[in-house]
């Protein structure tokens, strides 16, 4: 005999990763109701990281990067459609098709999508990408075949330096535009930071940091080059434009859930808040899109667009969505991250970015192997690995159990007199601007109905 949380209707808004994961953990914890994905690609889920990578190296096609399914899910796959709205009064996702899709428990992975740029005229002309799906990962590969005279890439991030590397490793000349001081600064800080510019330029990249585009320039609708804002320019027939993400939450305005710019606002169970900062129980969020407390991190809202944080939240989310109050769990997975360029493999674990200082606690920058160690007010927040990714366990341990900062030696290249420097990151005390929209997720000036008792 089921139990009410294991049979009913649940629908899943987000058909890829961890949309895909949470549909197979809601089986193998014991659904037996009806099951809904629901997606805007008309693609089964794929795995977006080979995209900024294997596929621009044309080692991989677009279309061979689906996501292995770890069991059925016996589901109703709504794929190629976008949902429009969530009515949390009538428990209704509303589709764009018309559909209306009922639901007793509803798991919002929407993601995110590319930041365009913010120029419909010059984003129109040929030769301006972005890079998020498939499909942009295969127009993009397919103009690198041809052989472009200069591609510009903007934005130093990890997307944008992914794209770079791959040029290069193509022998295409690249010019990167960073309106940052160095690439990597808004993940890795400043520190770190020094080492990718080094890094970007001893492989012939021509870096341009403290810059903005200010406009593209084309003829006959084909971009032809780029101006910037210190006066300078350059010809070039491609350019990616790689701003960063857009949370997919528009669909949710008027639904009254902490649903804004900055994600969609979740307890550490997953369970959505609503725009009063009530906890729903019958709508969940996991993915790219959430935002929710970490206790590692002070229990501020953080929001990760990371593959391993996607799975484990979607695992979270799923198990809490069929378990009673007292067996559900939190998340509280260390959040990981890993990238591939110029060479090199550089991991993460912990949130470099919550920091007031790093050390470089093994290697040596100029040996390309190194392991830097992050604090914050004398304890482990993370480290950064560069090709050095078998003492990634060893400091996830350290996170999560609270050790203090600096390290204690654990190495034998251990770097005993080196001494903390700062970690030039944003102040970890506001990261999450403020209490309202650390709460809600509501940018402040949006102005909330005040709910008075009659009387």
């Amino acid at each position: 005999m089921t139990t009410p949380a294991r049979d009913g209707r649940i629908v899943v808004v987000g058909a890829s990763l961890a949309g895909l994961r949470a549909a197979e953990t809601l089986r193998e914890k014991g659904f037996t109701g009806e099951l809904t994905l629901v997606g805007d690609e008309p693609v089964p889920p794929y795995d977006r990281p080979p995209l900024s990578k294997q596929v621009l190296l044309g080692r991989v096609a677009a279309g061979d990067c689906g996501l292995p399914a770890r069991r059925p899910v016996d589901a109703r796959w709504k794929l190629g459609v976008r949902a429009t709205g969530l009515d949390a009064t009538r428990k209704r996702v509303l589709l764009a098709d018309g559909e209306e899709l009922p639901y007793d428990r509803v798991l919002i992975a929407t993601g995110t999508r590319a930041r365009p740029w913010p120029h419909p005229e010059e984003a129109a002309l040929d030769g301006v990408f972005t890079l998020r799906t498939d499909e942009d990962a295969a127009r993009l590969a397919a103009r690198l075949d041809a052989g472009p005279r200069r591609v510009l890439v903007i934005g130093a991030g990890f997307t944008g330096s992914e794209i770079a590397s791959a040029c290069r490793e193509r022998g295409l000349p690249v010019t990167v535009a960073e309106r940052g001081r160095a690439p990597l600064i808004g993940a890795l800080g400043g520190t770190a930071a020094a080492f990718a510019t080094r890094l970007q330029r001893a492989h012939g990249v021509d870096l341009r940091c403290g810059v903005t585009v200010t406009s593209l320039r084309g003829s006959g609708g084909r971009l032809t080059g780029a101006a910037f804002s210190d006066g300078s320019s350059i010809d070039a027939d491609i350019a990616v434009v790689a701003l960063g993400a857009v949370r997919n939450t528009e669909w949710l305005d008027g639904s009254g859930l902490a649903a804004g710019p900055r994600g969609v606002a979740c307890d550490a169970g997953c369970r959505v808040f609503t725009m009063y900062g009530i906890v729903t129980d019958d709508v969940f969020v996991a993915g790219d899109v959430a935002r929710f407390p970490h206790p590692l991190f002070e229990y501020q809202m953080i929001a990760l667009e990371h593959w391993g944080n996607a799975v484990a939240q979607a695992e979270v989310a799923a198990h809490n969505m069929v378990s009673p109050g007292p067996l559900r769990r939190p998340h509280l997975t260390v959040p990981a991250f890993w990238s591939s360029q110029f060479g090199l493999n550089i991991k993460s674990v912990g949130v470099p970015t919550f920091s007031d200082q790093v050390i470089l606690a093994q290697g040596r920058p100029e040996d390309r192997r190194l392991v830097a160690v992050y604090g914050y007010r004398g304890r482990i927040t993370a480290a950064v690995t560069v090709d050095r990714a078998k003492w990634l366990d060893h400091y996830r341990h350290l996170i999560e159990t609270g050790a203090p900062f600096p390290p204690a030696p654990g190495a034998a290249d251990f770097h005993a007199g080196h001494e903390p420097v700062p970690s030039d990151v944003p102040d970890p005390r506001v990261l999450s601007h403020g209490p309202t929209v650390a709460l809600t997720g509501h940018l402040p000036d949006r102005r909330l109905t005040l709910l008075r008792p009659g009387g």
